[in-house]
């Protein structure tokens, strides 16, 4: 039988891909034999990205997109079919945090921010990344996979954590509702969970130790999750072996929301 997580051949995109969850996901692929292409607004970081990715020997390529802007995602999406002539995996990854603050005192330009990434740029990616499935699946050669990151935050709740809360709920129903619309042309598209894990975004919380004491201590398997235990469901989702897997929340939480 052949080899169900070999991605050669395969191109992936993963916005966010310069960090965190992203690049571990990024990286996983690219082990796997993936071509990979991240998208980022940190120059530096894409850099630095790149050589890491560049190591496994597959072709990568960075870009500065703005996801919140449709206009970029467009044009990335544009200069990817471009240099790599087509895309099977997008991961819909970018995202940020919000400032912490009660119903009372949110500030409109933060959830304006927080919406423009977390929503309205995972449903560009997605969008985007879709319509050229879409017509490959019409030229003869369907399939594809779709992939946005989510959070738990989307099923527990979290006070002064509303504004991201709200996102990320959304981007689950978002994403099931593809699965539905686009399940006719075999593209499979699905939502992925994490629980607490180290990046940048979580710097502050990884250094508070009453934090750790009070909500990291409720981790059934103990601890922060690192980015490259990411790899595994990306190269999975990614792969010939999740071909009949769509429509799905997957948690990825070490076993927090449950407890």
């Amino acid at each position: 039988m052949n080899n169900l997580f070999d991605l050669a051949g395969k191109v992936a995109l993963v916005t966010g891909g310069n960090g965190g969850i992203g690049l571990g996901m990024a990286e996983g692929m690219a082990q796997h034999g993936a071509d990979v292409v991240i998208w980022g607004t940190n120059a530096d970081k894409n850099t630095s990205a790149l050589e890491r990715l560049s190591k496994q020997g597959t072709k990568v390529a960075a870009r500065i997109v703005d996801v919140s802007d449709e206009a970029a995602v467009k044009d990335g999406m544009a200069a990817l079919l471009a240099d790599f002539g087509r895309l099977d995996m997008s991961v819909a990854n970018a995202g940020v945090s919000q400032n912490h603050s009660d119903i009372f005192d949110v500030d409109m330009a933060d959830l304006d921010k927080v919406e423009g990434v977390n929503q309205r740029g995972v449903l560009y990616t997605l969008r985007e990344s879709a319509r050229h499935m879409i017509e490959r699946a019409k030229a003869g050669d369907p399939g594809g996979s779709l992939v946005s990151i989510a959070s738990t935050a989307a099923i527990h709740g979290a006070g002064r954590n509303m504004i991201y809360g709200a996102t990320k709920g959304a981007v689950v129903s978002m994403t099931r509702a593809m699965a539905v619309e686009f399940g006719r042309y075999k593209i499979r598209v699905n939502s992925v969970c994490p629980g607490w894990t180290r990046s940048g975004m979580t710097e502050a919380s990884q250094n508070w130790d009453k934090f750790t004491e009070k909500v990291i201590s409720r981790v059934p398997i103990r601890g922060w999750a690192d980015p490259e235990q990411f790899a595994g469901i990306a190269v999975y989702l990614a792969s010939d072996a999740s071909t009949f897997h769509t429509g799905d929340m997957i948690v990825i939480d070490g076993g927090y929301t449950i407890y």
